[in-house]
């Protein structure tokens, strides 16, 4: 009796494993890409980006698409989008404006095109509204070392309670990537600077980092960035 039931006991974990699959094959897909063109090539970057936006937004299955510009930096870009599930997705990968888009891409950048798959981890404060003209948009790439995953995870969950009852705070977002669950994008939309800088001063946004410095398995990524009308 021993073998039938060891067999019936993995036939169950084949098929909660299954399922678990499905589901994620028809949840949400967020991606988050890095995009840098040559300092000369700033405006016809812009351009470029600004046109496979307004062609995603078109495409079904589109929950959003946004192009970032890098307020220190302005020849580096972010592109955020959310596919309602992995089909989706793939028929956006396959599109003509997308290949046109990265083909175009290859004869300006300065370095290759970043694309991140990732699942929706936390997103507590991810639709309060439109976000105003002078709203600041931060993404950092959260990196730790894959023992400290789960600890990381606790951490982010507890930040994105605190900072959503932050002034100012329009949203956060806490994104998972799909192949590399150690590795976290996390992307805040600030009603302005000053709202900004009152988070990077509250308590619990000095404490996160404190905790979270021991599990580094990287530079703590922080990029600063304005939407691109």
């Amino acid at each position: 009796m021993r073998p039938f039931f060891l067999l019936a006991h993995a036939v169950t974990i084949l098929a909660a494993g299954l399922v678990q699959f499905a589901h994620a094959q028809d949840s949400p897909v967020y991606i988050a890409t890095y995009v840098d063109v040559m300092p000369s090539a700033v405006v016809s970057g812009a351009t470029l980006l600004k046109q496979y936006r307004d062609a995603s937004r078109k495409e079904d299955g589109n929950l959003k698409s946004d192009v970032l510009q890098e307020i220190s930096r302005p020849n580096r870009f972010a592109i955020i989008e959310v596919w309602k599930d992995k089909a989706a997705l793939d028929a956006h990968a396959k599109a003509g404006s997308t290949t046109q888009f990265r083909d175009q891409l290859k004869a300006i950048q300065n370095a290759p095109y970043d694309e991140r798959v990732n699942n929706g981890l936390y997103l507590p404060g991810s639709a309060r509204g439109d976000s105003p003209a002078s709203a600041i948009y931060v993404m950092t790439h959260v990196d730790v070392t894959p023992p400290n995953k789960d600890e990381c995870m606790a951490l982010l969950k507890t930040m994105s309670a605190d900072t959503a009852k932050d002034p100012g705070n329009i949203s956060y977002e806490v994104l998972q990537q799909a192949n590399r669950a150690n590795h976290f994008t996390v992307v805040e939309v600030w009603r302005d600077n000053e709202a900004l800088d009152g988070h990077a001063m509250a308590a619990h946004t000095r404490t996160f980092r404190e905790k979270l410095s021991p599990m580094a398995g990287a530079l703590y990524d922080e990029r600063f960035y304005k939407a691109l009308a």
